[in-house]
Formats: structure tokens, sequence, C-alpha cells
């Protein structure tokens, strides 16, 4: 299922450094991080399935984090994974089961256990959206600065505006499967070192992410002010500054 283009090659020399993006996002929203990422290695992204390419036969993590190892066999050695929100659940599920491709983790905004919650409201309003966007200020002005360039990175620009790059129902039944399972005994299986990073206006139950880290003995809990779930863009020079500083430590 892995086409050709879902891994990118970012250039930089050194360890591999992999970046995992987002629901709804693509490898192009890594690209205000990969210039300074290429000072501590060979950086690459990655685009998730059903996002711009085809979706697994079934639903499930499992089947994600199987098509990025298929891509991620390209590399010869193990990465450090940094991943935000779905990127960072298969960050650390990739860790747990194919643990020979991962040297350390950086988990940004996400927790294991959102059970309970449904992903129903959230897939209505989408539909909802004015799509196509016919403009970029059309984007930027409905989702604001920080969102809206998440989008633009992400969606698809044809001639008539920008376009979801896949299906509401894929989005939504990603999501819904975060409500019907817990990722906790992934998590306990790891030993790498491992950076967890989470906004003050986190999407993650509250203090899932401390618990995080005071259950793995080489985990680092970052709390970063004012930055909202998107933290890489929110508050781009403290998340480089706890990055860079764990990159460093790791050398």
């Amino acid at each position: 299922m892995v086409g050709e283009s879902a891994l990118h090659d970012e250039g930089g020399t050194g360890q591999p450094i992999l970046l995992l993006h987002g629901l709804m996002g693509s490898a192009r929203t890594w690209v205000r991080q990969v210039p300074w990422l290429r000072e501590h290695g060979h950086v690459y992204t990655f685009d998730a399935a059903g996002h711009g390419r085809p979706v697994p036969r079934v639903l499930s993590t499992e089947a994600f984090v199987e098509d990025l190892a298929a891509a991620l066999s390209a590399v010869t050695e193990p990465a450090v994974v940094i991943g935000h929100s779905m990127g960072a659940l298969h960050a650390w599920f990739l860790a747990a089961e194919h643990p020979e491709m991962v040297s350390a983790l950086v988990i940004e905004d996400m927790a294991p256990d959102f059970r309970g919650r449904t992903a129903d409201d959230w897939a209505a309003m989408i539909s909802n959206w004015p799509r196509p966007f016919a403009t970029r200020e059309a984007l930027l002005g409905y989702f604001g600065p920080v969102a809206g360039q998440y989008f633009l990175d992400s969606f698809e620009q044809r001639d008539d505006g920008w376009y979801l790059h896949g299906e509401v129902e894929t989005f939504r039944d990603i999501s819904a499967e975060w409500g019907d399972r817990h990722f906790w005994d992934q998590w306990a299986s790891i030993t790498v070192p491992a950076l967890l990073i989470e906004g003050e206006f986190t999407i993650t139950p509250e203090g899932q992410m401390r618990t995080m880290a005071e259950h793995h003995p080489r985990a680092e809990y970052v709390r970063i002010e004012r930055a909202g779930h998107l933290v890489h863009d929110d508050q781009p020079e403290q998340y480089r500054k706890v990055v860079e500083g764990f990159l460093d430590r790791l050398g």
C-alpha cells in the first residue's frame, strides 16, 4: 500500500529523524521544523495512509503502523521518531511493535486513553465546512493563522480552491477507534528515551501525559505555556528549544 511518495527524504546527515503528522495533516506540515532538524540528523517526513493516499482495508492503528513500518524499512538505522497527535500515537506504537526501528521518541500532545469520547460531532462539523475554500485568505480566515496554515499545508489545491485530502468518513473512523480502546500497553513496553510535550491548551485527558512520563524511566515531560494542540507551530521557539535539548542529550 505504500506509494513511492509516502516517505520523503528531507536531507541532512547523521542519525535518522522521522517526522509523523497528526490527523488531517500531511508531511508538509513540518516544513517550518525541517531546516533546524537537519542540523541534528538526516530528516524524513511521511504521509500517513488515508491522507492523500489509499486507506488500509481495516482502519486500525495496527494497519497504519504496519504501513509506516513498510516505508521505514528503506532506512537502515533506527530513527528518532517525532510525532504530533495521531503521529505521536503511531510513533510509540511503532516503537512497541518494531523496537529495532526506533532509537528515541518525541511525543507531542497525545495520550493513550480517549475512551468514551466520540467523533460524531467533530465529523459533522467537518462536513459543514465551506469546501472548497476558494482562496488562501478564506481558509486562513476560517481557521485562524495556526490551524489555517496547518490545513493550507495539508489540503489539496486545485484550480478552484483547497479541498480535503481524504474522506471525512476516514478521518472520523480513525478518531473513533481512539474512543473505543486504550494504548497504555504499547506505551508500557517501550524502553527508548522519550520526550513528552504537552500544550497548555491540550486536547488530551487531564494528567495522562504526566502519567506516561512517570511510568517510563527514560521519559521527560514538558508543558509549554500558551500553546494549543499544534504546539510546534503555536510556540515554535519553545518547541525547538526543548526538542533540540533532548536531541543534544541523546548525542
